[in-house]
């Protein structure tokens, strides 16, 4: 097979198309033939050489994918070849192939194409587990969901929505502050020329940005009030006041999805099957894409997602 791979670390130009060995079903996995993948900024990271893979993953990159299984290891139950699935992944994505353990796979939900669905698995996965499994968001409540417009943004804003929380974004333009507010967030914050920590007290705050928000999220979380950090783009040393932090009886909580263990990614996966799925087959959620690209303009989708240009998902076809 082909697949996007990183001979050495660099700039976008560092992802070469090359043949590589086919990947084979182990025990408790399936093949999946790739219809699309999609552009994460752990694949940035990873291409700069600074994220590599976990033990025992594909070493090229790509966190989900879209596609039908064309193979299915010892030890699979529920599956079958010709599927058509999407699936969280350790890596491999930006591959023609990719062995998923089956407890990571998804089948495409109803109403939505093949392509469309490489831009779910990491999206619902890393916002359910996070927003609802972590902090436990409820109805009524205040989420603030920092890049609002991103994939990640996109996605929670519509299960915050969903769930009946107020949803409050911070970006950075006014196009995608719209874009937000189509999507169901209420409270629109230009994190340019506003402050959101004096415009918001939220119950449930998602953050990319870690030491840089660090001081201003437990300004801006309400009592009781729950922060989750997932992201780093801000740094990853700030100080912490635990006397404010004390006042409000808060907590701080921060998670990383790729290097769990098989069994946590399967009960993530399950929830999101159980409790996402019906949203997105009602009509109630969607999947949100900036563009479609294929694959061999990788270099291309990685330079557009490095300057934050696009709201939602970059997909890659095959």
């Amino acid at each position: 097979m082909y697949a996007m791979t990183i001979p050495r670390p660099g700039g976008p130009e560092a992802l070469v198309w090359a043949e590589v060995p086919d990947p084979v079903a182990g025990d408790g996995e399936v093949v999946v033939d790739v219809a699309a993948t999609a552009v994460n900024r752990a694949d940035l990271l990873q291409r700069q050489g600074f994220y590599d893979p976990p033990p025992g993953a594909p070493i090229y990159p790509g966190l989900e994918c879209s596609g039908r299984i064309a193979a299915v290891g010892p030890g699979v139950t529920g599956w079958a070849v010709g599927d058509e699935v999407c699936a969280l992944l350790a890596g491999g994505g930006y591959a023609q192939k990719v062995a998923v353990p089956f407890g990571q796979l998804l089948p495409v939900p109803k109403g939505v194409d093949m392509v469309s669905a490489a831009a779910l698995p990491e999206v619902t996965s890393t916002v359910w587990s996070n927003v609802f499994m972590v902090a436990h968001l409820r109805p009524g409540e205040t989420l603030l969901v920092h890049g609002g417009s991103s994939g990640i943004g996109t996605m929670a804003v519509q299960l915050g929505k969903a769930v009946g929380a107020t949803v409050a974004v911070t970006a950075g333009s006014a196009d995608k502050l719209a874009a937000c507010r189509d999507l169901g967030a209420e409270v629109l914050i230009n994190y340019r020329e506003q402050d959101f920590a004096e415009m918001v007290s939220a119950d449930v705050i998602l953050d990319i940005m870690g030491a840089k928000y660090l001081d201003r999220n437990v300004d801006a979380l309400a009592v009781n009030g729950r922060l989750v950090v997932i992201g780093l783009q801000g740094g990853v040393k700030g100080e912490l006041n635990l006397g404010k932090l004390l006042t409000k009886r808060a907590a701080i909580a921060a998670t990383s999805l790729r290097p769990r263990p098989l069994a946590e990614k399967a009960a993530i996966v399950a929830a999101v099957r159980e409790h996402v799925w019906p949203l997105i087959e009602a009509g109630n959620v969607r999947p949100v894409i900036d563009r479609t690209l294929p694959i061999q303009d990788a270099a291309e989708a990685h330079r557009l997602v490095e300057g934050s240009g696009h709201v939602g998902k970059v997909l890659l076809t095959f």
